[in-house]
């Protein structure tokens, strides 16, 4: 299995922590160049020096840019005209009750998860297709995109959006040796988790240990994995379908979710 991609180079966006991360540290474990993207110089910083200490022979690039909006995706394509490999992990989330989102979460929520993809999409896939070399695209969305969570509507929509976007650009492909595939993770233990959930706690006036349980009780009970992923176990499947290896998987859409989505297709 050919898993190396030496003189390939990789933008995986939102690449700060948590999937991005271990995604971007996987790619250059596996010889590529990695540009690593995030909001605040501090973290693509640290996210870099720490990659750099495990893998002192990778060549690793800041991008700090805030690509939820068209004036970033901009700048970070001047910046790094071209990319062999990108992946759109850039995404946010909010549990909010259905009758509580408003207009403005509604289009933050598409702005960020669905138009970032779409614009560097739209600009690295046509470099690769022109210049009729190789070249991989993954969506990572989530197994809200078709499992809906009733408790965040407006992410599930926009995850399911990426999963037509990324068929959509796939058909582009035909004859190329170039592919677009999403990922679609389940629950995911992240840096963030805790303090997310310790705000959820508190509001219920329950404990964080009480709402992870609940998690796969009450919330994910189809999960067959009955536990959070770890970032690593997301990110190999996004690695594989970076590398030479997955030349034969396109327009697919590859669930990690841990069982959760009982639909076997």
């Amino acid at each position: 299995m050919d898993l190396d991609l030496s003189g390939k180079r990789a933008l995986v966006t939102g690449s700060t922590r948590g999937i991005g991360l271990a995604a971007a540290k996987g790619l250059a474990g596996m010889g590529a160049e990695v540009i690593f993207n995030g909001r605040d110089r501090a973290t693509v910083d640290e996210a870099i020096t720490k990659i750099a200490k495990e893998a002192p022979k990778a060549k690793l690039h800041a991008a700090v840019f805030d690509l939820g909006n068209a004036v970033g995706c901009e700048a970070i394509i001047a910046q790094f005209p071209e990319v062999d490999i990108l992946v759109n992990n850039l995404g946010i989330y909010e549990p909010k009750p259905f009758f509580e989102i408003a207009d403005a979460d509604w289009s933050k929520m598409f702005e960020v998860n669905v138009m970032s993809g779409v614009r560097l999409t739209r600009h690295y896939l046509k470099r690769m297709l022109d210049n009729k070399h190789w070249g991989r695209v993954v969506f990572v969305s989530s197994e809200s995109g078709i499992f809906v969570p009733k408790e965040m509507v407006h992410y599930g929509f926009s995850k399911a959006a990426q999963l037509f976007i990324a068929r959509g650009a796939a058909e582009q492909t035909k004859g190329h040796n170039v592919t677009v595939n999403s990922v679609l993770p389940g629950p995911t233990w992240v840096e963030m988790a805790p303090t997310r959930l310790a705000a959820r706690a508190k509001s219920m006036d329950t404990t964080v240990e009480d709402l992870v349980a609940r998690t796969f009780s009450e919330r994910r009970p189809a999960s067959l994995l009955q536990r959070y992923a770890q970032p690593e176990e997301i990110a190999n499947l996004i690695c594989y379908l970076c590398s030479k290896a997955s030349s034969a998987t396109n327009g697919a859409a590859l669930r990690a979710d841990g069982g959760i989505v009982t639909n076997p297709f």
